[in-house]
C-alpha cells in the first residue's frame, strides 16, 4: 500500500498511509474508533474504493475477508452461505445441488468428474468440519434465522475454508465464546497464511501477531513485535514527541520576539531564519491529544444489601439455564460471568435487572441498588438525531466524582466526541462510536450497580484500557459478562461459571487462573484415567562387597517409614484433586484445599528424593 488517502465528504479518515505485508506475516492494526480501521481493511479486501495511493496484491491471491458485520443474501442457508465466496470448488456444489434438485439431473456425469478433480468432496466435509466446531451443527437452517453470534461463526467458517494465503479478520473474537477464542488463537498461530487483523482482544492480538501498525493523527506507525512490545515502544515515541514538542515551544518564544520586530529591524537577518520560524511554529503547535475516555462519573450511594437470589429457575422449553439457583450478592462485589454461548450468561443478567422474569424463585434487590445495564444488543438510537441530542434527552448536566459538573457538551468531549462529532447525526457515527456513545448514557445516570454484558464488543484498545481503569476504582457493585481474558482478568476478583443445563459454579479468582485450574483437573482426570504402572523405584540388587556404604540401622527405619510415608501422601494428594474437581466443596473449603496441593507435592517430592537416595545404599 503505497500514499492511500480516504475520507467521505469533508472528513478524512487517513492520508497519506504505505505499509507492506509480507507472506506468513501476522499483523495487527490498533487506532482509536472511527480512524477507519474497518475502511481501511475492506478497502484491502476490495470491497471498498479510495480516493488516491495505489494497493498492490501478488497475482491470484486467494483471499478470506471477515466483516465486522457480516451480511448474506435472503433465502441461503448456514451450508450455502458458507460457499458464498464464489471460488471454483464452492460454485461446483452449488452446481450439483442445483442438479441434484432437477429433474432427470442434466450434466450430472460431468459434474462429478469435475467435483473429483477439484476434491470438492473433502470441501464440503471441510466446511462441515469448521461449522461444527464453531459450534454450529444445523447446516440447512436458513441464515436469516441466526442470531448476530452465530451469523459471525457462519462468516468465519466461509473465510476459513477456503485456505487463504491471505485472511483479513475485523473483530473476529466478537460473539465467541472464551472456548473458541482459544481455538481459534490456536488454529491461527499454526495456520501458514498471511494475516492481517483487528481487534480488541489483547491476549488474542499478543500471541498471534508479531507486527502491530498504529493509526494516530491519520499517521500510521509500526511496530516488529507483538502487542507488549507495542506498549513500550509506543510509550517511548510518545515521551520523545512530548520532549521534542516542549523543546520547539522554549525556542519558538525566542523566535517570536525576534519576528515581532518591526521589518527594518531584521532586514539585514539571513531569509533562512525567517523559512525555519514557520516550521518550528508547526512542531510547536503540535498537540499530542490524550486519546482516551475519561470516566470519573459520580456513583450513588450503596448500601449493605444488594441481591439475594432464592431458587431461582428459568427454562426455554426443554433449555434449562437457572435450576434452583441460589446466591446472595456482597457490597462491592465485582463478578465476572463465563461459558459457552447459550449457557444463559445474558438471561441471567436480564433477569437481575428485570427485563426478564424467572419461572419460579425470588429474587431480593436492596432498595439503594441503581442498575446501570450496558446491554449485548446496545441502544437503538434515532438515527436523525445528534449525538448531543442523545445526551440532552438523559441530563443537560452531569455531575463529576470530584463534585465538579459538565455540561453535555464537556462531558461528550472527555468521550471523544470532538465538537464537530457532537453536533454530526448518529447515523455517521462508526460502530465502535456507537458503543461509545451508548456507554456515556449508562454511566451519566450515576449507576452504583453496573451490568455490563459484552461491554468489550467494539470498543478499541484506549477506550478499554480506561474503562478497566475505571471499574477497578468504581465504588459499586460490578457484573461483567465478556470474553475478553485480559479485561476479566483485570477487572474481577471471582468468576460465575455457566457450564450449560442449569449448571452454575462459582470461582475464586480471575480468568487465566480458572484456565489454569481447568488444565489442572484436566490432567489429573486424564492421570486417574490411566492404570497405575508408575510404581516406586525399587532398590538394585547389591551384594556386599561392591565398595558402597552400609545402611545404618537408623537409615534402615528411616528407609522403612518413608515408604509408608509416600504411600500416604500420594493417598492423600488423589483425595484432595478428587475433591477440587468435584465441584461441590464451599468456597472457604476449596480455598483451603486448592493451597493444600502444593505443599503435599512439595513434600511428597523431598521424601521421594531422600528414599532415593538410601536406596542407594546397602542393606
Amino acid at each position: 500500500m503505497e500514499n492511500l488517502t480516504k475520507s467521505f465528504g469533508d472528513l478524512v479518515l487517513f492520508e497519506h498511509l504505505s505499509f507492506t505485508l509480507s507472506e506468513r506475516e501476522h499483523m495487527g492494526l490498533v487506532a482509536p474508533n472511527g480512524t477507519g480501521k474497518s475502511t481501511l481493511l475492506s478497502i484491502i479486501a476490495g470491497q471498498e474504493g479510495y480516493d488516491t495511493g495505489t494497493i498492490t496484491l501478488r497475482n491470484n491471491l486467494r483471499t478470506g475477508y471477515l466483516q465486522q458485520d457480516p451480511r448474506f443474501p435472503e433465502g441461503l442457508t448456514v451450508l450455502e452461505a458458507c460457499f458464498h465466496h464464489g471460488s471454483g470448488a464452492a460454485e461446483l456444489i452449488k452446481a450439483y445441488e442445483r442438479c441434484l434438485q432437477t429433474e432427470g439431473h442434466p450434466g450430472m456425469e460431468t459434474l462429478l468428474t469435475r467435483m473429483d478433480q477439484e476434491k470438492a468432496w473433502e470441501y464440503e466435509q471441510k466446511a462441515k468440519q469448521i461449522l461444527t466446531r464453531l459450534h454450529i451443527s444445523d447446516f440447512d437452517k436458513p441464515v436469516s434465522r441466526l442470531s448476530g453470534g452465530q451469523l459471525k461463526r457462519v462468516a468465519l467458517a466461509n473465510a476459513l475454508i477456503t485456505e487463504p494465503q491471505l485472511l483479513i479478520l475485523d473483530e473476529p473474537t466478537n460473539h465467541l465464546d472464551l472456548g473458541l477464542v482459544e481455538w481459534l488463537e490456536e488454529y491461527l498461530r499454526r495456520a501458514n497464511l498471511t494475516l492481517l487483523m483487528v481487534t480488541h482482544d489483547r491476549y488474542f492480538l499478543d500471541r498471534v501477531c508479531e507486527k502491530i501498525i498504529e493509526i494516530d493523527s491519520r499517521t500510521l506507525y509500526q511496530y516488529k513485535g507483538n502487542y507488549s512490545y507495542y506498549l513500550e515502544k509506543r510509550q517511548e515515541r510518545v515521551q520523545a514527541k512530548t520532549v521534542e514538542i516542549a523543546r520547539a515551544g522554549n525556542l519558538y518564544r525566542t523566535e517570536l520576539e525576534w519576528m515581532r520586530r518591526m521589518p527594518q529591524a531584521r532586514g539585514h537577518k539571513a531569509r533562512y531564519r525567517e523559512e525555519a520560524f514557520y516550521e518550528l511554529e508547526k512542531v510547536a503547535r503540535q498537540r499530542l491529544f490524550d486519546n482516551q475516555v475519561t470516566l470519573d462519573v459520580k456513583s450513588s450511594y450503596i448500601g449493605n444489601k444488594i441481591f439475594e437470589a432464592r431458587y431461582l429457575c428459568k427454562s426455554f422449553g426443554s433449555l434449562k439455564i437457572l435450576d434452583d439457583f441460589s446466591y446472595t450478592f456482597a457490597r462491592y462485589e465485582k463478578m465476572g460471568v463465563v461459558g459457552d454461548n447459550g449457557t444463559g450468561k445474558s438471561t441471567f443478567v436480564k433477569l437481575l435487572t428485570g427485563a426478564l422474569q424467572p419461572d419460579s424463585g425470588s429474587l431480593d434487590i436492596g432498595t439503594t441498588v441503581r442498575f446501570g445495564y450496558y446491554a449485548q444488543e446496545g441502544l437503538e438510537f434515532d438515527e436523525t438525531m445528534k449525538v448531543i441530542d442523545v445526551v440532552r434527552e438523559i441530563a443537560e448536566v452531569i455531575n463529576l466524582s470530584d463534585g465538579r459538573s459538565y455540561t453535555a457538551s464537556q462531558f461528550l468531549q472527555h468521550f471523544l466526541f470532538t465538537y464537530e462529532k457532537q453536533y454530526s447525526y448518529v447515523y455517521k457515527l462508526s460502530g465502535g462510536e456507537r458503543r461509545r456513545l451508548y456507554l456515556c448514557t449508562v454511566l451519566m445516570r450515576n449507576p452504583n450497580f453496573l451490568v455490563l454484558d459484552e461491554p468489550t464488543n467494539d470498543l478499541d484498545i484506549m477506550t478499554l484500557q480506561v474503562l478497566e481503569e475505571y471499574l477497578q476504582e468504581f465504588k459499586g457493585c460490578v457484573i461483567v459478562v465478556s470474553h475478553d481474558r485480559y479485561f476479566m482478568d483485570k477487572v474481577v476478583d471471582h468468576l460465575l461459571v455457566f457450564y450449560g443445563g442449569g449448571d452454575i459454579r462459582d470461582f475464586p479468582g480471575n480468568y487465566s487462573q480458572y484456565r489454569a485450574w481447568k488444565e489442572r483437573k484436566a490432567e489429573a482426570e486424564k492421570q486417574k484415567s490411566k492404570p497405575d504402572v508408575t510404581p516406586l523405584p525399587k532398590r538394585p540388587p547389591k551384594t556386599r562387597d561392591d565398595g558402597k556404604r552400609r545402611m545404618t540401622f537408623k537409615e534402615k527405619q528411616e528407609f522403612a517409614r518413608l515408604e509408608a510415608e509416600i504411600t500416604a501422601l500420594e493417598n492423600k494428594k488423589k483425595e484432595v484433586e478428587q475433591a477440587v474437581c468435584s465441584g461441590t466443596l464451599p468456597l472457604d473449603e476449596l480455598t483451603k484445599q486448592s493451597r493444600c496441593l502444593p505443599e503435599l507435592t512439595a513434600l511428597i517430592d523431598e521424601k521421594t528424593m531422600r528414599w532415593l537416595e538410601l536406596s542407594e545404599l546397602d542393606a
